[in-house]
């Protein structure tokens, strides 16, 4: 090979290398795109016939949360509670349902979450309380949900499979996961700081949630949230999962923020 063609040769191989580095690249992204552009059909059987968010959300959530969720299944440790035994299904309902609020965040939220405990129904919590004078009681309440923490989210299996059906904005899965949100961020997703819209927006609604739930008036946001900003928080969260259009004719401004904060327009769903 005389030594001018060797030159032409070793120029092309020079000139080309990026282009074949390009084309190596977007054939790997394409195939990643392929991996996550369908739901796993067992996914999809098990949430269509056992969540009603799953068959009301538009194809793109569905396959984001999906993809989230199976990583998410992968790093935490579901846990029957009671007797309880625990199938895929179930790890499924709950995982997709909660990686719907991060579907466009990315998981990082959930990463100091370690399990989930499913129970077969209600359960029974001892609350410990201390009054302004130091006095120590305890009793006990019956709850569907409960985030612990940052380690634990406890949810009545019964109640997970009710969400969507009653027609009244009320999911359990949602409720306790943003709980966990609004925990792992001690608190700036219920109680903000004052002067911004988050806050004005959060606390005039709190506010007129406490009226009307005082005055016996019905509301569109479950009156459970006038208990405190944490849990409108978690109610209104509820709300903009499970009646969107409702909340966003209703509370235009509320829909407005959560919108901004899950990044999500479920009312266009």
């Amino acid at each position: 090979m005389s030594a001018s063609l060797l030159t032409l040769l070793l120029l092309c191989a020079l000139l080309l290398t990026p282009l074949w580095l390009q084309l190596a690249a977007l054939a790997r992204r394409r195939r990643q795109r392929a991996a996550f552009s369908a739901v796993p059909a067992d996914w999809h059987a098990d949430l269509m016939a056992h969540c009603a968010l799953y068959r009301r959300a538009p194809p793109a959530v569905r396959r984001q949360a999906a993809h989230l969720a199976q990583q998410f299944i992968h790093d935490k440790h579901f846990v029957g509670c009671n007797g309880l035994v625990v199938t895929p299904a179930m790890q499924r309902v709950v995982a997709w349902q909660a990686c719907v609020l991060v579907a466009n965040h990315g998981l990082a939220p959930y990463s100091e979450l370690a399990s989930v405990l499913l129970y077969p129904g209600p359960f029974i919590v001892e609350h410990t309380h201390v009054d302004p004078a130091g006095v120590i009681s305890a009793d006990n309440a019956v709850l569907i949900g409960e985030s612990i923490g940052d380690m634990r989210v406890v949810l009545s299996w019964p109640d997970v499979l009710a969400a969507g059906s009653e027609g009244a904005g009320h999911n359990v899965v949602i409720h306790e996961f943003a709980h966990y949100l609004d925990h792992t961020l001690d608190g700036a997703l219920s109680a903000p700081p004052a002067g911004n819209d988050w806050h004005q927006v959060l606390a005039r609604e709190y506010w007129s949630l406490r009226r009307d739930t005082d005055a016996g008036i019905a509301t569109l946001i479950d009156p459970y949230g006038s208990q405190d900003p944490v849990e409108f928080f978690a109610v209104a969260s509820e709300a903009f999962i499970e009646v969107p259009r409702e909340l966003q004719a209703r509370h235009p401004q509320l829909y407005a923020l959560l919108a901004k904060l899950y990044r999500l327009d479920p009312a266009a769903w």
